[in-house]
């Protein structure tokens, strides 16, 4: 074990009581004879333990038809989510206001965050009242098991044609894949219509609950950790193919081909990929996250609700990721692309007729 290793023991060793999820970047974690003995099975097995027991005291916050709902496939989806005037006005507000926008490369896509922080919502009273729509953030602390609160941001995914004859395209969302090894929420609200072709978000219904199936593949998994090939995998968020998931007691992926002004939440520990497209595309949408400490016996106190971080928590996610950066740590995937449309084509995908696609 290198030196530097044996110094941050217990600093690796902390990590087994939060999300730290990576076998790669952490020695307990991927430590194959830990892993044999069951290690990151059973923080799997505590963590799903645990959110199934915090999501009980978070049950009035949703529907029983919604619970039903998240129960059977691991997603929510309600169409025509917001009132018509509401939505008119955010259509209207995304096509004719300015946002501060930050853009993140992955192979040849492009995802924007453009901000919707308190100060940006001030003079944009639709998506002030989308962001702050109670029924999303409520569904969002019910699928993450946490009171908590989440980031909402106008996300753009701006992705250029993939050649059919790739099987697998280079943006690593459109691999199918777990993000952790615990419960945690994503949501999206579509701003405009999402087609076949256009990217869809795609979902294995039932993949958010652990089959004994599923188990023993990710004990595998976790006991050859210093084998993977995958970095993302290495890193905790495990790639499968789609032919894998029958052994795993798993359907097939369901795209999810929708109208504007359609919510989805959806617990994305279970598999789930960006579909590719075979054309440029421009996906719009208000995106929601929130996962925390799996290990938590409470659901409140979370530090992201106090009113300082919470009127502006992406300006400082963004600035933190900057700040680590500069330490000479990992560097954040984010770019600043200054004041425009949420939608315009990003100068990050230089692609002839790339400009043309807004």
């Amino acid at each position: 074990m290198r030196l530097s290793s044996v110094l941050l023991s217990p600093f690796y060793a902390l990590q087994l009581a939060s999300g730290a999820k990576s076998f790669a970047d952490n020695p307990i974690l991927g430590s194959k004879t830990l892993n044999k003995m069951g290690l990151h099975a059973k923080r799997v097995s505590l963590a799903m333990d645990m959110a199934d027991w915090r999501r009980k005291s978070l049950a009035r916050l949703v529907t029983a038809e919604q619970r039903r709902e998240y129960d059977e496939n691991g997603f929510v989806k309600i169409e025509n989510f917001l009132p018509p005037e509401v939505f008119a006005q955010v259509t209207s507000e995304l096509e004719n206001s300015d946002f501060d926008r930050y853009d993140m490369l992955q192979g040849a896509t492009v995802t924007r965050r453009a901000l919707i922080d308190d100060s940006d919502v001030e003079r944009l009273p639709g998506f002030k009242a989308a962001r702050n729509d109670p029924r999303m953030t409520n569904l969002l602390r019910y699928v993450s098991s946490s009171d908590g609160q989440p980031l909402l941001v106008v996300q753009v995914v701006m992705a250029l044609a993939s050649p059919p004859s790739k099987a697998v395209s280079s943006d690593p969302q459109t691999a199918l894949h777990s993000d952790t090894f615990q419960p945690t929420a994503k949501a999206w609200l579509f701003l405009k219509d999402v087609g076949e072709e256009d990217g869809p978000f795609s979902y294995v219904p039932g993949s958010h609950k652990i089959t004994p199936q599923r188990l023993a593949w990710e004990q595998r998994i976790s006991e050859s950790a210093d084998t993977i090939e995958n970095k993302y995998s290495a890193r905790g968020s495990l790639r499968i193919m789609p032919h894998e998931l029958t052994a795993l007691g798993y359907g097939q992926p369901v795209k999810m081909v929708v109208k504007a002004n359609t919510l989805i939440v959806a617990d994305t520990h279970g598999f789930h990929a960006r579909c590719p497209s075979y054309k440029q595309t421009t996906r719009i949408e208000i995106y929601g996250s929130l996962r925390r400490n799996p290990f938590l016996p409470f659901t409140g106190l979370h530090i992201a609700s106090l009113p300082v971080i919470k009127s502006q928590m992406n300006r400082l996610i963004i600035g933190a990721m900057g700040l680590r950066g500069k330490l000479g740590l990992k560097g954040s995937p984010w770019v600043k692309a200054g004041l425009g449309k949420a939608g315009e084509w990003s100068k990050r995908l230089k692609q002839p007729g790339a400009d043309r696609q807004k």
